[in-house]
């Protein structure tokens, strides 16, 4: 039963994080650039999304070294061209956003199922444990993605509403973004858990 669990929180994973990704090329065409759209970015095959890093490799190796406390990966970036972006103010911070709106949504509606499932049905135990898996899932790749360090989304939404001098800062964490990564994904297992533990038990109303 134990690897049946943990084959669907990797699938969810996947799939949580492809629709991040498509949300972002979703606004991104909606505010003027159609270059995920373009090239067929904007679909739900997984084949267009995944790669060997993100979606497999660092799910995995997450969950055996924090033995399955803490799984995390990504779907293959959006690409996206700034340049056609209507809003060049704050589009980008749109676009960033769009990913992280999204999960939550998920998780937002996975998880008002399982406020009203009848919890006394036993024959319900198994399908509100799935519902649940869903909702933390996407609660966390919600928050994760929000972390203000680039190459997550959080630095483009709050860099977006800073300075331009300040811009020097994301150009020098973006130039060290995979060891930048490696240190949040090292100690976001500590940092991250009660916020989600908090949204989650406000989702389903516990």
């Amino acid at each position: 039963m134990t690897s049946i669990f943990i084959i669907f929180q990797l699938i969810v994973l996947i799939f949580s994080a492809i629709i991040h990704e498509i949300s972002h090329g979703a606004m991104a065409n909606r505010l003027g650039d159609p270059t995920a759209k373009s090239m067929g970015r904007l679909s739900l095959n997984p084949l267009k999304h995944l790669e060997f890093f993100g979606s497999f490799l660092v799910p995995v190796m997450l969950w055996v070294f924090t033995k399955g406390n803490f799984v995390f990966g990504w779907a293959k970036p959006v690409p996206i061209n700034p340049y056609n972006i209507q809003d060049q103010k704050r589009g980008l911070a749109k676009v960033a956003l769009a990913g992280p709106a999204s999960n939550l949504i998920m998780a937002v509606v996975f998880g008002m199922i399982l406020r009203f499932l009848p919890q006394t049905n036993p024959q319900l135990i198994l399908f509100g444990t799935f519902l649940s898996i869903i909702v933390q899932v996407n609660i966390l790749l919600a928050v994760f993605n929000l972390i203000p360090v680039p190459p997550l989304d959080g630095s483009k939404i709050v860099f977006a509403f800073l300075p331009a001098k300040y811009h020097q800062w994301e150009q020098k964490m973006e130039q060290n973004k995979f060891i930048v990564l490696a240190i949040v994904l090292i100690f976001a297992p500590y940092i991250l858990w009660p916020v989600i533990s908090a949204i989650y038990r406000i989702i389903i109303g516990v």
